[in-house]
């Protein structure tokens, strides 16, 4: 019975700072940092290893190899670039798109699903997304700070949160761009 009771509270906490204001500053400010990482911060760090994706960047998650590949390619430099600016800016966005998806998320389907239905723990989904993005971090900067003396395991954990983030975060934003459809094709139709 307790046991989902702080995730009810979250939830009514989601749903009330899901106004469209509130939804819609946050929405623009998360991307707005996400552009900044995207072409402010990823690219330099990118220029010491053109040819391989960075570990933000696979979605699919990496090997042990691939990963003692890239932070030889990177260098010293590159791997100092790669903490500051872009890990230290990639420790705000976790937290602003957590948010800002899950007040998106319960705005958008709140117009069309009914308050106590059981759907509404999809909203959820950007925050675990944002938790995973944070331990990816977190062992990303391990691996930088222990090169070369990286383990496998370490690598390995850090590709399963890389992993997961990609998923959650795809899932949250199928689910969105869904919402937004179906509520433009469907707004005259009884809430479900």
């Amino acid at each position: 019975m307790t046991t989902h009771r702080p995730l009810t509270r979250l939830l009514d906490l989601i749903r009330t700072w899901a106004t469209g204001r509130v939804v819609l500053g946050l929405f623009f400010i998360t991307n707005a940092v996400y552009l900044v990482m995207l072409l402010g911060t990823i690219p330099p760090v990118q220029s010491f290893a053109p040819s391989l994706p960075l570990f933000d960047l696979s979605p699919a998650g990496y090997s042990y190899e691939q990963s003692m590949t890239l932070l030889e390619a990177l260098g010293a430099e590159g791997r100092r670039v790669y903490l500051f600016p872009q890990l230290a800016l990639d420790f705000v966005y976790p937290g602003l798109f957590a948010i800002s998806y899950s007040l998106t998320l319960m705005w958008v389907y709140r117009k069309r699903v009914r308050p106590e239905s059981a759907f509404f723990y999809v909203t959820l989904l950007p925050v675990a997304a944002g938790f995973c993005d944070y331990a990816e971090n977190i062992l990303i900067i391990q691996m930088i700070r222990t090169y070369p003396m990286v383990s496998e395991n370490l690598v390995s954990a850090a590709s399963t949160f890389t992993l997961l983030k990609s998923m959650l975060t795809t899932v949250s934003l199928l689910l969105l761009i869904f919402g937004f459809v179906y509520l433009l094709i469907r707004r005259k139709d009884p809430v479900i």
